[in-house]
């Protein structure tokens, strides 16, 4: 499934090609939309964002678009004349006269009024967005020791979108990596300065993610890698993906496991059981 660096770079490039020119030709293949989205044709994209794994267009007709991509969803930009998909289904086609975006596969397609969108039953249990300026490290460092978060096992509060929007199953193993804690950790497990380290790491590594187009390993190595002619599957994660490869730091072989229903890859050298600051039931 995307996670929110994918998304992200999906509403960057709508927008960078759809915002501000009038819509030629407006498709939404959802039943129920078709009177919504013909009021889109001649309308033009004030903006396209993300929120999480929630991308949305807004448009100068007072409608928003609201979309979630589950598994196979994704959105394909380009010339206006380009042909969809034949294999994949499309449920949204929005053109410009130099530019067509094409949704393909997703299941969750609405087109809302602006002020719907604080109580929509997605978005409005969001937490923060991993790519927003204002999620600091000091805020995500505050909101791990909120009781509706302390106790839970890091393998699933990483999952939880109510915790941070946007993370998703590889940013989950990358994330504990760089932080150097184990998935069976709860935040109320860990000391202060583990709960520095995992709050700087929930922020570093999805911006990351998002300015490389994926890549979460030290960018540095990426490069010497890529240099090398690693192509760049073998080049991108930290452990994501790399069970019975080496750690690029400690060379232990990285093991994998399930936690929360989903593969979780870990260094058993690189981290450690939690340093425990209470006893907690």
């Amino acid at each position: 499934m995307p996670e929110g660096p994918e998304i992200r770079r999906e509403a960057d490039a709508l927008s960078r090609a759809l915002a501000g020119r009038p819509l030629e030709r407006v498709e939404y293949r959802v039943r129920g939309l078709g009177r919504l989205a013909r009021r889109l044709r001649g309308a033009r994209v004030t903006r396209a964002w993300s929120h999480g794994k929630a991308l949305l267009i807004a448009f100068d007709r007072g409608l928003v678009h609201y979309s979630h991509n589950q598994l196979y969803g994704r959105w394909r930009v380009g010339p206006a004349a380009q042909e969809p998909d034949a294999v994949r289904a499309v449920r949204v086609v929005l053109a410009t006269g130099s530019h067509a975006a094409i949704l393909y596969s997703a299941t969750e397609i609405e087109l809302l009024d602006p002020g719907e969108l604080d109580a929509h039953p997605f978005l409005a249990r969001l937490g923060p967005d991993a790519l927003d300026r204002a999620t600091t490290p000091s805020r995500i460092a505050a909101r791990l020791l909120e009781p509706a978060f302390a106790r839970a096992p890091l393998a699933r509060l990483l999952l939880d979108q109510r915790f941070v929007a946007g993370l998703g199953n590889y940013l989950r193993s990358e994330i504990l990596h760089a932080a150097g804690v184990r998935a069976c950790s709860r935040p109320a497990d860990l000391d202060a300065e583990a709960i520095a380290r995992l709050a700087r790491a929930i922020v570093a590594l999805p911006r990351r993610s998002y300015r490389t187009a994926g890549i979460t390993n030290d960018p540095e190595r990426a490069r010497r890698l890529a240099a090398q002619g690693v192509d760049f599957d073998n080049r991108r994660f930290l452990v994501y993906g790399r069970a019975g490869q080496p750690c690029w730091h400690c060379g232990r072989t990285i093991r994998r496991t399930e936690a929360a229903g989903r593969g979780l890859f870990e260094c058993p050298s690189c981290q450690s059981a939690p340093s425990r600051r209470t006893r907690s039931p």
